[in-house]
């Protein structure tokens, strides 16, 4: 009797892993919404593994900060740059269409932002026209007896515009969520850790996403994108539109919508269109690979403008308790990583609970928490206006 229990108990096992197995087969077809983004099932690395080495030309390990021991885990994580796979124009069009008379203000706006810039020199000994300051001092020199300074004049020193920006969007699967839902804390993560449960779970969340017909986080995101780079192109600064998601620390997913040194082409709309929710927010890896990416620009201004809609958090990376804390550090320590090198961060978030923790992550670096994620459209031309002028 124990035998047959025994038995029943293996092809109970048996039929069990075979279900599973055949469940991931199923989970990792390629969703009709992000299609081509990923080649085949998310490995599954351990937590407590050891460094991670690159698997191709296009994939790049990072550190990542552990606060509690004080210091770097060596090579931990990997980011998988992929360009993103093209999609319709219409997205684009139908966003310009539907707003342009915002389009004409920000265009405005921008109009007043002249590339080239001109600075007032003063105290010249030659130039365009006497410095009236300097010739009154001078005459109050000569009356008292004293050799005036012969710099009396000024003139104008064109100063050419020298921006580079790199925009890094959130494509994690909380951006599937309606616009009116979002007053529900993201923070809020859910995703089981178990791999098969996971997928499953994602999956279930995607599938609510696409039955739904009305506006999503996401969406609001890319129209921001598309009102930006349409005044960019007028502006004429370097920039590069990239999202990143992920699952697990072997698994950072880094899409170039536009690269930095890239123009702007009809690729550009078409790619936009794809950006969608996908996996988790495992932000240290991606910021410091887009720190990577801006350090090979020589522009005098260079910023990293990070949008996302809630905390940073993944399989091993923030979960209940101390976890949280984890992923907080760690980003704050890439944007450290950031400043030490030149390059200046900022923090758009449309999570109302974002306070909490940006007080921490962010803390003296700027951000803004946006009340109402229907204003980001409009905010982030604006936003971008102040930082660079």
């Amino acid at each position: 009797m124990e035998l047959e229990n025994e038995e029943m108990d293996d092809a109970t096992k048996q039929k069990i892993q075979e279900m599973a197995e055949n469940l991931l087969k199923e989970l990792s077809e390629k969703n009709p919404e992000n299609q081509d983004f990923r080649d085949g099932p998310l490995q599954h690395v351990e937590e407590d593994g050891g460094p991670l080495n690159a698997t191709n030309q296009n994939s790049f390990p990072y550190d990542e900060w552990d606060f509690r021991a004080n210091s770097y885990k060596s090579k931990w994580c990997l980011v998988n740059e992929k360009i993103m796979t093209d999609g319709e124009p219409s997205f684009y069009n139908q966003t310009l269409a539907e707003n342009s008379s915002l389009m004409n203000k920000i265009k405005k706006q921008f109009e007043l932002v002249v590339p080239e810039m001109y600075r007032k020199q003063k105290r010249l000994i030659d130039g365009e026209e006497h410095d009236l300051d300097a010739v009154l001092e001078a005459v109050v020199d000569l009356r008292a007896g004293v050799s005036p300074d012969e710099k009396l004049y000024w003139r104008r020193n064109k100063t050419e515009r020298s921006v580079a920006v790199s925009f890094l969007l959130d494509m994690s699967a909380s951006t599937a969520e309606a616009i009116d839902e979002n007053r529900k804390s993201n923070d809020d993560w859910g995703a089981p850790d178990d791999p098969v449960e996971y997928m499953a779970w994602l999956r279930s969340r995607r599938s609510e996403g696409l039955r739904k017909t009305y506006k999503r986080i996401v969406d609001v995101e890319k129209e921001g994108i598309v009102m930006l780079v349409n005044a960019l192109e007028a502006l004429g600064d370097t920039y590069g539109i990239f999202g990143f998601s992920g699952y697990g620390r072997e698994n950072v997913e880094f899409y170039v919508i536009k690269d930095l040194e890239e123009k702007y082409s009809e690729m550009v709309p078409r790619r936009i269109d794809r950006i969608a929710p996908l996996h988790a927010t495992r932000m240290g890896p991606a910021i410091r690979h887009t720190i990577t990416k801006l350090e090979s620009q020589d522009s005098r201004l260079r910023i990293l403008f990070l949008i996302s809609d809630g905390r940073p958090q993944d399989r091993g990376y923030s979960r209940e308790g101390v976890e949280k804390e984890y992923a907080v550090h760690d980003t704050r320590k890439a944007l450290l990583e950031a400043r030490e090198k030149g390059i200046i961060p900022f923090c758009l978030t449309v999570d109302k609970s974002g306070h909490d923790y940006l007080k921490v992550m962010m803390d003296d670096f700027n951000y803004e928490v946006l009340p109402d994620i229907n204003q980001l459209p409009e905010r982030l031309p604006q936003l971008y206006k102040n930082l660079t002028t």
